[in-house]
Parts: structure tokens; sequence; C-alpha cells
């Protein structure tokens, strides 16, 4: 259920323990990673699985299918298909790296619960490539580093940069920067903003893009962004970055738990608002005129059908939802067809990204810091997404979502685009509980996270408790 945000609160979870940290230390990138190796000794995958199903949070998220998302903006009608999930028991699989030096990294990739195990599989698959390894012998060629597990000579074969190998990789991927941002003593928003600009760049593998952006128009990007950068982060500390929600209208929910969730959030300062469509039209449109009155004309709405319609069922469904005057449509019809549509909600990786733009078939993106492989991937579509003038929105909820992307838009606006206009990123008030470092919302904004790392370490109580099969929940769970 939707809880108000209040300060120092999130879903209710107090955030003491977050918000008494030391301030940012601001020491040179690679000092405490020169101190000590940190070679990684030793990788752990476990199947985490919450059984949001029974009280139908997440209901109607269909497969995220193989990347990140796409939105499109209404002036072009747009279009999108698959199958609804019902029950969609958030989950992941959650690494973590053990080092010599007895520093530990934390990532994860998530999922929907059937399907975890063979994530891990995967994941298991790669760890012969990153045991072994140094921190600062991955991080001196991130680029190759990342190359290396995703053109593996057999494995690729599962790809490449795409699918269930690619959601490994990501998992992996993200444990090696938390583990990079806590060698550091540094957030990981703050490792990517004290970058130099060639070392942000080094990090990105360029291959199947030069087309579209090339290392030195990169380069080029973040130099000039350099102008204003320490204004801008003294702003997001100040004021946060602008979150919409999508708590209030999963389709599962009664009428009644819409209005009261509505309400809440309205209370709390929320002004941006996304709504599941897709199941039924009549239903559909009922709904969205409902939350339409209850947040009123000039509250922002978008809606997000799940991939759910096909091209021409689409323009027919959105032309009837138009009323409601939605911002965007996301995720309308199929994610693999990029010029039979005039807009397009989802990609596998970087290229797809790419073409879209050159398409001009959507009007946001939504990146997502576990479809796309990690940070390295998700800077090169934060800088073609700059090149093209295109507003970053991006995907969170799940597992670990939100805490995850923060870092991805914070650096976005302090290093890249340095706009706020039609920007937001989306926030569920979902599982926060579960991580050391849980997101913190203020009036509707996401406020920067202090502690050093990714935010992506779970507690290792509700790790144990929800690990599948085997955690204390789902033993109770099987015998029911």
């Amino acid at each position: 259920m939707f809880k108000p945000a209040r300060h120092g609160e999130v879903g209710g979870v107090s955030l003491q323990r977050s918000q008494q940290q030391k301030p940012l230390r601001s020491h040179d990138r690679f000092n405490l990673c020169a101190e000590m190796s940190h070679k990684i000794v030793n990788l752990r995958v476990r199947d985490v699985r919450f059984p949001t199903s029974l009280e139908q949070h997440g209901s109607d998220a269909m497969v995220r299918s193989l990347c990140s998302s796409f939105s499109t903006h209404l002036s072009p009608l747009p279009l999108m298909s698959t199958l609804q999930h019902t029950d969609p028991d958030y989950s992941a699989a959650y690494v973590v790296l053990d080092t010599d030096s007895g520093l530990k990294g934390f990532g994860l990739t998530f999922t929907l619960g059937k399907g975890t195990e063979i994530v891990l599989c995967a994941v298991k698959a790669l760890a012969g490539l990153v045991i072994g390894k140094s921190l600062q012998e991955i991080v001196s060629n991130f680029r190759g580093f990342y190359r290396l597990l995703t053109s593996d000579g057999q494995m690729r074969w599962l790809g490449p940069e795409k699918g269930v190998i690619h959601l490994a990789t990501a998992a992996v991927l993200n444990a090696v920067w938390d583990l990079w941002a806590r060698a550091e003593g540094k957030p990981l928003w703050k490792l990517l903003v004290d970058m130099d600009p060639k070392q942000i760049v080094s990090c990105i593998d360029f291959r199947y893009i030069t087309d579209v952006l090339t290392e030195e128009e990169a380069l080029d990007i973040l130099v000039k962004a350099q102008e204003g950068k320490k204004q801008r982060e003294d702003q997001m500390l100040k004021e946060g970055y602008p979150a919409y929600t999508t708590s209030c209208a999963w389709l599962g929910y009664s009428d009644q738990q819409l209005k009261q969730l509505c309400s809440d959030a309205l209370k709390s300062g929320w002004t941006r608002f996304k709504v599941k469509v897709g199941a039924d039209l009549e239903d559909d449109i009922r709904r969205c005129r409902l939350i339409r009155k209850m947040i009123g004309p000039s509250s922002t709405l978008m809606i997000d059908a799940n991939q759910r319609w096909d091209v021409a069922e689409a323009i027919s469904w959105v032309s009837r939802l138009a009323e409601v005057k939605p911002l965007w449509i996301e995720e309308p019809t199929s994610p693999d067809d990029i010029l039979g549509h005039a807009a397009i909600s989802k990609c596998h990786n970087r290229v797809m990204f790419k073409q879209f733009l050159q398409a001009s078939a959507l009007q946001f993106v939504q990146i997502d810091s576990c479809r796309l492989g990690s940070v390295n991937e998700n800077l090169a579509v934060l800088l073609m997404a700059y090149k093209f003038q295109v507003p970053v929105c991006p995907h969170a909820g799940g597992v670990g979502l939100c805490e995850l992307v923060q870092h991805l838009i914070l650096f976005d606006y302090i290093c890249v685009s340095a706009d706020l206009r039609n920007r937001m990123c989306e926030y569920v008030d979902h599982l926060h509980e579960h991580f050391t470092s849980p997101v913190v919302i203020q009036d509707a904004h996401y406020m920067p996270p202090k502690d050093p790392g990714y935010s992506c370490e779970m507690l290792e109580e509700s790790v144990n408790r929800h690990e599948y099969p085997e955690g204390d929940i789902w033993k109770q769970e099987i015998k029911k």
C-alpha cells in the first residue's frame, strides 16, 4: 500500500541510520584502489523473491522484455503487445563479490519470480571471468572488462548483449561498480560526478554506436557540461531530483484503493502519476477518468500498457484514452519492431537505443539499471539521448531499481543534460525496507544518497528470510 513519504522516512521505514552518515569525501579517485588490490576471490549469487503477488503489487507488469524501456509522447499516437503478468513476485538475482581485503561489492538484477534460477545459472557462468581480477585491474580498463563479459566466445551466443545473459552481466557489473564506489568511500553518483570526462568515456563500449556517437563527441558533451556542474550538484543536494509515482494505480487495485492511495500521495506532495492500462478498454477509461478527477487538471498523468497491444489496437485504444491528457504512453507494443512504429517502448541494448533515436521513434528515454549492461551501457545511452535532445525519465520500482537508478539520473543532470524540463524519475513504494541504504524521498524528490556504494546491499536478515526456496517466507508459502 502507498505510504506517504515524509522527511526522514520512506515507505514508513525510518532513515535515521542513513541520515547519520559521514559527509561526502573528495579524495582522489584511485587513492583507496591503489592502497589495496581488492582482488576478487569469490562471487556468490542468491535467488531472493518477495511474494508481492499476494497483494497485487505490480499487477499487470509485463516481463520488461530484454532491456530498458521507451515512452512515447502522445503527439504521434503509439503502439505495443504481450501477455499481462497478473501475479509478479518481485525478485532479484543478488550478487556479492568478496575480496582479499575484506571489502565486498553488492549487485542485483530484477526478475518477477519464476526464471530467477536461470539468471543465477548465467551469473555463475560469468563468475570465472571475474574471480581472480583485482578492482584496480578492472577499473583501469573498464571498457575491456565490459567487453570481456559481453563477448565471451561461447556465452556470446546466448545474447549477444540481450536476454538472460545480459541480465546476469548487469548484476555482476552492478556489484563491481558498488565495490569501486565503496573503495573510494563515495556513493556511486558522486564517484561518477568526480570523474574526469576522459575516465567516463573510457568506461563505455562504443562498438556498434560510433555512427551516432563517437568517443570524441561523448568527450565534448561531458567537457562542455563541466560549466555549472558544482552549482547543479549543490542544487541536487538541497532539492533532490523530481520523481513520479506508480504506486497508486496497479491494475489489481480496487477503486477504493486507488482513491485512498491518490489522496495519500497528493497530501505528500506528489504531482506526477502513472497508471497501468491495457486489460480492458472501458475499465481503463473509467479508471483513468477517476484518477484524473482525483489529481486534478494541473497534475501530470502518464499511462503504461506493458507491451499489451499490437499496432492497430494501440492506436485505437490510446485515442480513446486521450481525453485524460496523458503525457506519454509507455510500452504500447512489441519491443523489437523499430521502423514499423511511430512510437515504441523498449530495447535490448545501446544498439537498439541508437536506432530508436535515429528513427525519431520516441520522445522519452527510460533507462533501466538492470536491463542494460549496468552503469557502462547506461552512460552510452545518456550521452546519445543528450545528443538527440530526448529527455531521460528512468524506469524504476521492482526490487532495488529505485535505489540503483537514482545514481544514474543524478549524474545525468549534473554532468550531461543540465536540464530538468520534462524530466522525472519513477518511484514505487515497495520493498525499500529490505535495503541497508534505502532511497530517501522528500517532497516527491529523490534526495542524493550519502552512503558509499551503489545502494543495492540488502539486509542479511531479509535475504535469508526471502531466499527461494529455503527462506522462512517461502517455506510458509509452500506449506499453504
